[in-house]
């Protein structure tokens, strides 16, 4: 497989990216965490929760989860169309795809306590903050990959 990225200019700026999709995605589910574990903390403390701050809280969450699984479809494609190489064939691809795999399960339970179906706080809370710690993992194995 040929390796556009190092041959050709234009693929080598298209093959950023990715990274830098997935750069500012992690960044904004990173705020979307913050506040979010805010408002656990206030929970925890036995402190009113501001309604402004659980909007500011889902304001953050969904772009994240939508940013974060558009740039997941761009990376697969980056290493096949633009790399030349397997798109699942590196550590990366798989922290990555782990790393999905918690962004949607803590967005489907974020939906869940949305609309007042059960009550899945420390569940939701591990599981994005996991998300985030494996999108961290996943971007420092991506640095490899950056041509």
């Amino acid at each position: 497989m040929n390796d556009l990225a190092a041959h050709e200019s234009w693929a080598r700026l298209l093959a950023y990216a990715h990274p830098l999709w997935m750069l500012a995605a992690l960044g904004l589910a990173a705020l979307a965490l913050r506040s979010g574990l805010g408002l656990r903390s206030a929970r925890r403390r036995r402190q009113r929760r501001s309604p402004a701050a659980l909007r500011r809280h889902v304001a953050l969450a969904k772009p994240a989860i939508a940013a974060v699984a558009i740039g997941f479809v761009g990376g697969p494609l980056s290493m096949a169309l633009l790399r030349g190489r397997e798109p699942f064939g590196t550590a990366h691809a798989w922290l990555g795809t782990a790393a999905l795999a918690l962004f949607l399960a803590a967005a489907w339970l974020g939906r869940r306590l949305e609309r007042g179906r059960g009550r899945p706080l420390d569940a939701h809370a591990a599981l994005a903050t996991l998300a985030v710690l494996a999108a961290g993992a996943a971007a420092l194995t991506g640095l490899v990959l950056l041509p």
